[in-house]
């Protein structure tokens, strides 16, 4: 299922960046971070609605994931009948031989499955044996080493096996001033709002023992229309602000969202004065009774949706501002995927923290987490702000 989702991930990426001019992306990337935000709502939570037997609809999990097949069937139909086609003038396609990548391709999920392996069967056995009274740092340990081992390995597949796709992708993009500059703030920029997502769920369902349909409605129901509504205003604000200062504004927003799960974890249920959620049917959804919802838990909530919609869409934007449209695919993947070590590597790390120093102290640490990457984008803002001219209607107007 990862392998798959990335892969559409990918194209998804691509086509969307050459799609695009400079001037509509802020705006196209709050149109994804709506569509994304859409997808976690439904798989995430409402899901949680429908599975819940007293306030919910009581489905079983076969049930739910049935119905997502459905919705997946229904956007591929709609997808290859209703996009608009690129054309030649933004596709800029490199060409390459089609008989090296697919070779180079097998070799390098190979190299990956053989660092997999060896960090499963090797290294977390050895990490377990010298961490023993610390099992899940010396899984941590393990993880981190296996990441080490595993990249050199499927860089020496990739040039032994000439996967031209993906070495002149990445040699175009290391050829630019500040490429590795710019990959840092990329892995920085939203660590401190994945360390405290990555496990705000069991946050708020297990240390504050909210009901999951309670969860449900505010983190996802409620909060798609705040995440729809900040998705769209950052990207009509980008108009305006432009990506540099769009960036640092919504970084200060999205970290000072942390501090909301910080006071909630210190004050607890109860503090403010909450509401209650009538029952309700929408065919598709339903609350079988209403449903008190905390009044803490709904401001802090509504204002992680409202940044990081904001900060994810000028994110993307600026994600999109760094590709050559003749690698679009192979570096829109490479940075995306440095986008995501904060968000998928640091939930071994933020599970292990919180477990150790308590909640209180783990929302702080996730705030400071932060800050570099705002002190970066700072060090960095000649850089970034060049990235809001388009170089096709730059080299134009110079003619």
């Amino acid at each position: 299922v990862a392998f798959m989702s990335a892969s559409q991930d990918v194209v998804i990426d691509a086509y969307r960046t050459d799609l695009l001019p400079a001037a509509e992306r802020g705006l196209g990337s709050s149109l994804n971070v709506l569509g994304y935000r859409l997808a976690m709502i439904v798989s995430g939570g409402l899901a949680l609605i429908w599975t819940d037997p007293q306030q919910g609809g009581g489905w079983s999990w076969p049930e739910v994931y049935r119905f997502m097949a459905g919705v997946m069937v229904a956007a591929a139909v709609v997808s290859a009948l209703l996009l608009p086609r690129l054309t030649n003038a933004n596709a800029a396609v490199a060409k390459t031989d089609a008989r090296h990548d697919l070779i180079g391709f097998f070799a390098l999920l190979a190299a990956v499955a053989v660092g997999a392996l060896l960090t499963d069967r090797a290294i977390t056995p050895l990490a377990r044996a010298l961490l023993p009274a610390a099992p899940k740092w010396a899984d941590l340990l393990a993880l981190l080493a296996g990441i080490a081992i595993t990249l050199p390995l499927a860089a020496f597949a990739a040039r032994r096996a000439r996967f031209e796709t993906l070495l002149s992708g990445l040699a175009n993009y290391f050829a630019q001033p500040g490429a590795a500059a710019f990959l840092a703030f990329i892995v920085l920029y939203k660590l401190g709002d994945a360390f405290a997502g990555s496990l705000m769920t069991p946050f708020l369902l297990k240390s504050m023992a909210y009901a999951p349909a309670e969860v449900g409605v505010v983190n996802k129901v409620i909060g798609l229309w705040l995440t729809i509504g900040g998705a769209l205003v950052g990207g009509a604000l980008m108009l305006e602000l432009g990506l540099w200062r769009s960036l640092f504004l919504f970084g200060l927003l999205q970290m000072a969202s942390n501090l909301g799960f910080w006071w909630l974890a210190v004050n607890g249920k109860g503090v403010l004065p909450g509401l209650t959620i009538p029952a309700f049917d929408w065919g598709f959804v339903k609350l079988a009774a209403a449903t008190p919802v905390d009044g803490g838990l709904l401001m802090v909530i509504a204002f992680e949706n409202l940044s990081g919609g904001m900060g994810t869409a000028a994110f993307v934007a600026f994600l999109m501002s760094l590709c050559n449209q003749r690698f679009t695919a192979t570096q829109y993947a490479l940075l995306s995927a440095f986008a995501s070590v904060g968000r998928v590597w640091v939930g071994p790390l933020a599970g292990v923290l919180a477990a150790s120093i308590g909640w209180p102290s783990f929302f702080i640490v996730s705030t400071l987490a932060a800050l570099p990457a705002l002190w970066m984008l700072w060090w960095m803002r000649g850089s970034v702000r060049s990235l809001e001219v388009d170089a096709s209607m730059a080299g134009a107007a110079d003619d």
